[in-house]
């Protein structure tokens, strides 16, 4: 298996972007991806989407954007796993280039969420649940997340005050962040008395519907050094799925898609949680934050909530998770936002972070965490600055 690098990234405006559409916001970050790697061709695309027929009725994106990239003819291909849809395209990125298959391709992801109602955003972020036993029932996402909050507060005592922290921590490197949607700081009564969605959540514990796209660029490490730009090394891929429905899964308080990924990649790139040294990880709900870090084997079951509130996971902290702002402040294209993650890892690992969002202790290793729905698939990448 051949070294697989990142050499190039690109990331269109996020949030509510009313005057582009979906193919446009997808070639401005291709576009952006291609410049900033300097390659001059690439020979596949992979374009990460979960519900384009649903949000602008446009299906046969592998056609589309290859087209509008100005490359029909190359392979392409879309790949769709719920808010895990960027995670994977990454990952059937990474394995053509190690394989042999392919020496330059493109993994992408893209949304366009704000062109259509309320009603029918939420309507098609719910096909990500179990149509049959979760949603014909009435429960949405933000019902079902309420859940596992209510379980793990129940079970390890987590606290209103640990979930806020997540929040306001997300905000406040978000709010350092030029493409995010939300780039303002919160303060911790402002997300505690803000709209209640579904309690314990309130509507700043919960990512925003965003318009966006993002791309990167993989090669191999010989045309890497050839190119002459910075890249990153992608030491490990793993990917799983658990039970769609969270009723049949033994405990909620855990996501278990989300360990067997992170043993998966850990064990393909010979390291361990020990050796990560920052994270960007999918917190579509704050509790979900608290969650995936216990999941990946960075904290004990109950240990993320106290040791949020304390600042490990800070800029500053011990393990900053989510500088980029994370799905919360950033935004959450959910086609787009595992390659987002992707380009945050590269941008910290290569020291071109944006102003103070730039970790100081100029880390070798970084991990991303991507899952779709409920926690029912999950897919982590492990990456090492060179």
């Amino acid at each position: 298996m051949r070294t697989v690098c990142v050499v190039g990234i690109g990331m269109s405006t996020w949030g509510e972007v009313w005057r582009k559409s979906l193919r446009q916001l997808f070639v401005d970050a291709a576009l952006e991806s291609i410049n900033n790697s300097g390659v001059d061709h690439i020979d596949s695309l992979y374009v990460g989407c979960m519900s384009s027929g649903l949000f602008v009725q446009q299906e046969h994106l592998s056609s589309l954007m290859a087209d509008y990239l100005g490359m029909p003819g190359i392979p392409a291909t879309r790949v769709e796993s719920a808010c895990a849809s960027g995670g994977l395209a990454f990952r059937q990125a990474f394995i053509e280039v190690a394989s042999g298959i392919s020496d330059i391709v493109m993994a992408s992801g893209v949304e366009k969420m704000t062109d259509c109602s309320g009603d029918d955003a939420t309507a098609a972020l719910a096909t990500a649940a179990d149509q049959e036993y979760e949603v014909f029932h009435g429960v949405t996402f933000p019902g079902l997340y309420a859940m596992i909050a209510n379980a793990h507060m129940a079970k390890y005592g987590t606290t209103r005050e640990m979930l806020t922290a997540v929040s306001v921590k997300n905000h406040f490197n978000g709010s350092m962040n030029p493409v995010a949607q939300y780039p303002f700081k919160v303060k911790p009564e402002t997300v505690e008395n803000s709209v209640m969605i579904a309690d314990p959540l309130h509507i700043l514990d919960c990512s925003p519907i965003t318009d966006g796209a993002a791309a990167v660029i993989l090669t191999t490490e010989e045309i890497a050094k050839k190119l002459g730009k910075p890249y990153i090394k992608v030491l490990g891929s793993g990917a799983a799925t658990d039970t769609i429905q969270i009723a049949q899964r033994a405990d909620i308080t855990t996501f278990k898609a989300s360990t067997l990924a992170t043993e998966r990649a850990f064990k393909m790139a010979g390291k361990t949680i020990k050796d990560v040294q920052f994270a960007e990880i999918h917190d579509c709900f704050t509790i979900a934050e608290l969650v995936v870090l216990e999941s990946i084997g960075k904290y004990e079951p109950g240990k993320a909530g106290p040791a949020t509130l304390a600042g490990e996971t800070a800029l500053d902290g011990k393990f900053p998770v989510n500088t980029s702002g994370g799905l919360k402040s950033k935004g959450h294209p959910v086609g787009a936002t595992g390659i987002a993650q992707i380009v945050e890892i590269y941008k910290q690992l290569t020291g071109q972070a944006e102003g103070d969002r730039q970790l100081k202790s100029n880390p070798k290793i970084g991990m991303t965490q991507n899952m779709g729905g409920s926690g029912g698939s999950s897919v982590v990448h492990v990456l090492e600055v060179v």
